[in-house]
């Protein structure tokens, strides 16, 4: 996912995604921090519990686009900051970035409107 997927930034989340068929799972999540950065354990599994909640009370609109266009997605999540969060800015920060993979995985609309040439002919 991290070579062929795609990327963008959300400060201070990354966020790596790809939609391919992955048999079954329409819908796959992952979290990561680094242990450059944070050195305890317990700080970053910390972190990544307050991402996966963040995700799990936000996710359902995510999987209903899923839903409706039909394809699988996988997503994996990066915590880049220096400092620890609070868990209303990962909340925050998470609905940004599922709002940008919603608007990812609709269908675009340039796929069933008629183009203006085909009207005239």
């Amino acid at each position: 996912m991290f070579r062929e997927g795609d990327t963008f930034f959300t400060h201070p989340l990354k966020v790596y995604y790809r939609s391919k068929d992955i048999p079954d799972i329409k819908l796959q999540a992952g979290f990561g921090v680094s242990s450059r950065t944070f050195k305890k354990a317990v700080d970053r599994n910390r972190i990544k519990r307050l991402m996966r909640e963040a995700y799990r009370l936000q996710k359902i609109d995510l999987q209903n686009a899923i839903e409706t266009s039909g394809k699988n997605l996988a997503v994996f999540f990066l915590y880049t900051a220096k400092e620890l969060p609070e868990f209303d800015l990962i909340k925050n920060k998470m609905q940004l970035v599922l709002q940008r993979l919603e608007k990812i995985m609709k269908p675009s609309d340039d796929l069933r409107r008629p183009k203006t040439n085909d009207l005239m002919t």
